[in-house]
């Protein structure tokens, strides 16, 4: 799409939000009905384009795409009504007679880029939060996953006015172009390479953003746990959609003592997962493309493979695999995998451990486990990141009432349920003050006043 088309549809937009309607609660309400109803109606339509783009399997598709929307939706036309109302703060004595609001209002036009590995949950889910926060949106679905993006861009002509929500497609030089333009806000879902650019270009604006991004999400693995479900956890976490996950475990930091039997218990997993064969599984998923394919494939060059280590470059296919006896120089070390290949490092104890991971840039999660409740509370006080989940994987970012997003390196800001309202609104400071009386003490002439000011203050 050319320049000024794309001028044109954000002039559209701005003129449309400049009108009101977008910031009247029941348009909000409804809006976030459509959408629903939107997402039911092509279901099916969603679910064969990401299976066609990754083989997706249709459960994990499923859950991964389509039910959490359905659960983002839902709670926020639940709790709109209450996001929505100005909250009454505590007002300082020195100024008598008077109360303090916040309120929550739109930025106007926003822009969200969306990335492959969920190419529609990832851009469904911030348009959420765009749409109950009062917002206009214009969308930017990834190039990579062409199916997902089409799919986006039809659902959203069906049911949504152009001067409302648009989606455009396009490759790199329409990013460009996008990055080039004057927005309210932009919501950016990606890796942290790209984060910089589209920084650098919303600070020519100094538009306000939020950077989803990725990083090394370690795994620590205490002594004392439960051997059965860590590694079963472990492998599930790991292993959905083919690895391709920004909150995937990326490597393990694992007790020595209990290695062994925990790297015996994560190929008991894989086996009943995904069977002998997992390229016959239809439960497991192919890597997105032969970019990150060949990126992947050379990352099996170190360490010992201890499961998996297949590959097909024909269907994309990495086998699901463990790679043992890692050194902490290693290529594979050095940036997020994103994809079926779980480096292990030992580690002498916790201190170890800990002391591995704050070596590194924060993460966007963290994953401990441990029954020891005192050492959970030192992973937390010991280490920095954007989430933490203690005894599981990847499943914190499923309970809406947690805000999901990065720190550092992995990100700033953040969504899901009332902190996707959040992020799209701008908090306004409200002081409105009575005519029924004055306080003359803060005129001039000031002489004689300061001992009775400092009384105030």
């Amino acid at each position: 799409m050319t320049q000024s088309k794309i001028s044109d549809i954000i002039n559209k937009q701005q003129i449309f939000f400049n009108s009101g309607i977008t910031k009247d609660i029941p348009f909000r309400i409804q809006q976030l009905k459509v959408l629903k109803e939107a997402i039911t109606k092509n279901e099916y339509e969603i679910l064969k384009a990401v299976n066609s783009e990754m083989k997706k399997p249709l459960v994990e598709a499923y859950i991964s795409e389509v039910g959490l929307l359905f659960n983002e939706i839902d709670y926020a036309i639940r709790n709109l009504k209450s996001w929505v109302k100005p909250k009454r703060v505590r007002t300082p004595i020195v100024h008598f007679l008077a109360s303090s609001y916040i309120y929550s209002e739109p930025f106007g036009v926003v822009l969200i880029i969306g990335p492959w590995n969920y190419p529609f949950q990832l851009i469904i889910s911030p348009l959420i939060g765009a749409i109950a926060a009062g917002n206009c949106s214009i969308m930017k679905p990834s190039e990579t996953t062409s199916s997902s993006s089409k799919e986006i861009s039809n659902i959203i002509k069906e049911n949504f006015e152009g001067d409302y929500i648009s989606v455009i497609e396009g490759g790199v030089e329409t990013s460009k172009i996008l990055l080039s333009m004057k927005f309210d806000y932009i919501f950016f879902t990606g890796n942290s390479r790209v984060g910089k650019i589209v920084m650098e270009a919303a600070s020519k604006n100094l538009t306000p953003v939020t950077l989803e991004l990725g990083g090394k999400c370690p795994c620590i693995v205490d002594r004392d746990v439960n051997i059965e479900y860590t590694a079963k956890r472990i492998v599930w976490g790991k292993f959905f959609n083919a690895g391709q996950t920004c909150v995937a475990p990326d490597y393990l930091l694992v007790d020595k003592i209990i290695e062994k039997e925990l790297l015996d218990g994560i190929k008991k997993y894989v086996l009943e997962f995904y069977g002998d064969e997992p390229s016959r599984s239809p439960d497991y998923a192919r890597i997105i493309n032969k970019k990150q394919f060949n990126r992947l494939s050379g990352l099996l060059k170190e360490g010992e493979i201890i499961v998996g280590g297949n590959v097909n470059a024909n269907n994309l296919y990495i086998a699901p695999t463990v790679i043992d006896n890692i050194s902490l120089n290693d290529k594979i070390m050095e940036d997020e995998i994103l994809g079926p290949i779980l480096p292990v490092i030992e580690c002498e104890d916790l201190t170890d451990a800990i002391s591995i991971v704050n070596e590194r840039p924060k993460p966007l999660a963290l994953y401990f486990f441990s029954k020891d409740k005192r050492k959970q509370e030192r992973v937390l006080r010991e280490t920095s990141s954007g989430g933490v989940c203690i005894n599981d994987t990847i499943v914190h970012l499923s309970t809406i009432s947690l805000p999901f997003g990065g720190v550092g390196n992995s990100g700033m800001g953040n969504y899901h349920g009332k902190a996707s309202f959040d992020t799209f609104s701008h908090k306004k400071s409200i002081l409105r003050k009575s005519f029924l009386f004055d306080i003359n003490v803060r005129y001039p002439p000031y002489e004689g006043k300061l001992k009775l000011l400092k009384r105030f203050f």
